[in-house]
């Protein structure tokens, strides 16, 4: 018998603040009125059944200053009844992984009537969002208080507080005691040591945690090339025929790394239970509109949107400006090169010290200018795959990913291969990817990491400052926690970090066999980056909602491709050197037919060790089939009780009692 809501009492006194929402400072009393209601309602009445108060009574309110925060919250059976709902995934007591369902409850392992741990925070918190993101308008055809604000069936109610502002933000709280034993045992002693990527996932979840597992694998998986590169740095600068040893081995890591990292992922997954959590079907994502529909799939009443002005919108306004930014990427490139050309003269002119160093001005200029454009074609194109109006989230993730990855790789690598293939010019090559690398890496930990975490220390002693200040004679310290989070700054998602990661990897593998000490810096950086990162999360950013994830999704197709496009810039520039040339003094032909089908060869090597390296490990394979075999099984035996109830009844009718 499943257990519904309404059967069970879900509502208690007190509560542990788990998530704040933020209201307008001018709301109406009959909008906070009705927002509360629907917030504490029972589910059956079209409410949340959460629980939900001020932050402040009346009379701290007038003590204080006012803030229109609210605490929300839930009992632990309104807890445990959102985790079937949501299709939680726990360890059971055989040791499978199951998903939770509230009538089985006893039979996973760590619970307990009297055990509050057996939801992390970071669950309990998903669940919350997930609840308030679930309340849809009913009858109302407004927000109480605001005409303007229209309403229709199934519009998501926090999506339209939120765009007409009502709602300033909704975000979860920090855990300030978790958070300082993370602390610890992650970033405040810097030494060199696993990270606690299961009390990451715990506290900031499995997307979070994904990230963090793969910034630290794909570190020590560039130690073997920063180990092999530092020799051919230091020897053999010139001799690029020995360097086909050194790009042939730098070809098979990349695509092996990638194979074990899916390998390595599916194990984490089907521990945290999210590898095999069943995806329920794809709701439109909140920012999605429309006229109101029928969804011929559902039968639900959604927006409904034409896709012909979705594509009309993609073609000719999408595209177009996405190439004109990629031709002004390119405007921006021959300035750099006219600059180059400038600082050479001058240095072949005087040769003096100064002049030595400013042969590297240009590339810096280069490298700040790049990462500047970046983050500035980033609004635009988030502006614009908003406006084109994409009903799912993953489309409209997808779609993001394209067009910045796409811009990415040409603002970035654009210069190098001009300089490796047009140019022809080594040593500018090898002095350019040191200067863009090295610089990019340098302005991102410090725009990313320690300028935000200097502001944000400036913010927290003003805080302080004022709270001390207050003659009111409260305990003000979850007032001044939740007053210092809400003017944090938003995490905006893992993008910007795994894009980082991203291009890192091509400054390693496109021209490995020009400048194979890539790698070191790399690894130095990361090293950094690890910290800096983890900075960010405990102490810059409000605490992001949890996101149950399974893999690095499309980042993980993004470093194949990269692996693959570097397999044609190594070949290509082993191919030019003046070394494998001289073998070839009569006929081009021969090289280059000779260089394509090495690349040829290369390429099939790396598609087939991606075949033959199974992208789950075995074991997983077989707890997967023995889980769907059992699902396959039970579905069996409910099917042949739903018969035999209907072949008694059929008896019945016919005047026997009970089955021969």
């Amino acid at each position: 018998m499943k257990v519904t809501l309404s059967a069970l009492n879900t509502h208690e006194s007190s509560f542990t603040p788990l998530v704040v929402i933020e209201l307008a400072q001018d709301v109406k009393e009959e909008t906070k009125e009705w927002l509360k209601n629907r917030i504490i309602s029972r589910k059956k009445d079209g409410g949340a059944q959460l629980l939900f108060r001020p932050l402040l009574n009346k009379y701290e309110k007038e003590t204080l200053e006012n803030q229109n925060l609210y605490l929300v919250g839930a009992s632990r059976i309104r807890l445990l009844l959102g985790a079937e709902a949501v299709g939680l995934v726990k360890e059971c007591s055989d040791n499978t992984m199951r998903a939770f369902m509230y009538g089985t409850r006893h039979n996973f392992k760590g619970f307990d009537d009297d055990n509050d741990d057996f939801l992390t925070m970071a669950e309990r918190q998903f669940i919350i969002k997930h609840e308030l993101e679930s309340l849809r308008a009913r009858d109302e055809k407004m927000i109480p208080g605001y005409p303007q604000a229209k309403l229709y069936p199934g519009k998501s109610l926090l999506r339209r507080l939120l765009t007409s502002g009502i709602v300033i933000q909704v975000f979860p709280l920090h855990d300030n005691e978790a958070l300082k034993k993370l602390e610890d045992t992650w970033y405040t002693r810097f030494t060199l040591k696993y990270q606690p990527i299961d009390s990451i996932r715990g506290y900031f979840g499995e997307t979070i945690a994904l990230y963090f597992g793969f910034l630290e694998y794909f570190t020590f998986a560039l130690v073997p090339v920063a180990v092999l590169g530092l020799p051919y740095y230091l020897f053999v600068w010139e001799n690029y025929d020995k360097y086909v040893v050194f790009a042939s081995f730098n070809l098979i890591w990349s695509t092996v790394i990638l194979e074990v990292w899916k390998r390595g992922c599916a194990s984490m997954t089907y521990r945290w239970g999210t590898l095999v959590m069943k995806r329920q079907f794809e709701e439109p994502r909140p920012g999605y509109h429309g006229v109101l529909g029928i969804n011929a799939v559902t039968g639900r009443e959604e927006p409904l949107y034409p896709s012909y002005k979705r594509q009309l919108r993609i073609y000719l306004v999408s595209l177009p400006f996405v190439c004109l930014c990629l031709y002004f990427s390119l405007f921006v490139m021959m300035i750099y090169f006219d600059m180059e050309a400038w600082a050479l003269d001058l240095h072949e002119n005087s040769r003096s010290e100064w002049t030595s160093i400013l042969l590297y001005v240009p590339s810096i200029i280069y490298a700040i200018v790049i990462e500047i454009m970046n983050r500035l074609y980033r609004y635009a194109a988030e502006f614009l795959t908003s406006w084109e109006n994409h009903r799912l989230e993953s489309a409209y993730q997808n779609h993001l990913i394209l067009k910045v990855l796409v811009f990415n790789f040409l603002n970035c690598f654009a210069s190098l291969f001009y300089i490796a293939f047009v140019l022809r010019d080594m040593k500018l090559l090898r002095q350019s990817l040191a200067t863009l690398l090295i610089t990019s890496q340098i302005f991102n930990q410090i725009v990313e990491s320690l300028l935000p975490y200097w502001l944000q220390k400036k913010q927290h002693v003003k805080v302080k400052k004022k709270v001390q200040a207050l003659k009111a004679d409260i305990d003000a310290t979850l007032y001044e926690q939740v007053v210092l989070e809400k003017e944090m700054g938003t995490y905006l998602g893992t993008f910007d970090d795994y894009l980082e990661l991203f291009l890192q990897f091509g400054y390693v593998s496109l021209f490995s066999c020009v400048y194979p000490l890539a790698a070191a810096f790399a690894v130095l950086n990361n090293l950094t980056e690890v910290n800096s990162d983890a900075l960010k999360m405990c102490r810059v950013f409000k605490r992001p909602f949890s996101e149950p994830s399974a893999s690095i999704g499309v980042w993980q197709l993004a470093f194949e491709t990269m692996s693959v496009i570097s397999v044609v810039t190594n070949c290509a520039l082993i191919g030019m050197s003046p070394q494998v040339n001289a073998l070839f003094p009569e006929s081009k032909a021969d090289l280059i037919l000779i260089v394509v089908a090495v690349e040829h060869a290369l390429l099939a090597l790396k598609f087939i060790l991606a075949f033959a390296i199974p992208d789950k490990p075995r074991h997983i394979q077989m707890k997967l089939a023995r889980l769907e075999f059992e699902s396959l099984e039970a579905l069996k035996q409910q099917q042949m009780k739903h018969v035999a109830e209907n072949l008694k009844e059929d008896w019945r009718e016919g005047g026997k009692e009970e089955a021969p």
